[in-house]
């Protein structure tokens, strides 16, 4: 997607999350800055969003995410990422968001 990436991982309880996105930020950065293959980045956001799922659900996440360009010509990434909110049962202010 031009705008946002998912991620699928399973994380070891000895990882803590934020330390993981800050290093796939920092890592990536500095590859695209330094590759050139996409002048027009500036960054990352500052954000971040992460949800847990069962390992029974983890080929329904995956086909989730291979069939995003499909699934965003319905629904923007902003619709999508406030129901995943509601469905997680997390609170959040609207301007904080985007």
């Amino acid at each position: 997607m031009p705008d946002h990436i998912h991620i699928f991982c399973d994380l070891h309880p000895s990882i803590n999350l934020s330390d993981l996105v800050k290093d796939i930020k920092v890592s990536t950065n500095l590859w695209i800055k330094q590759s050139g293959l996409f002048p027009e980045f500036v960054g990352w956001q500052d954000g971040y969003g992460a949800f847990t799922y069962s390992i029974r659900e983890k080929d329904m996440v995956i086909n989730y995410i291979k069939n995003q360009k499909q699934h965003h010509k319905k629904e923007t990434f902003e619709d999508e990422f406030r129901k995943l909110l509601n469905e997680h049962g997390i609170e959040f202010d609207e301007k904080y968001l985007f």
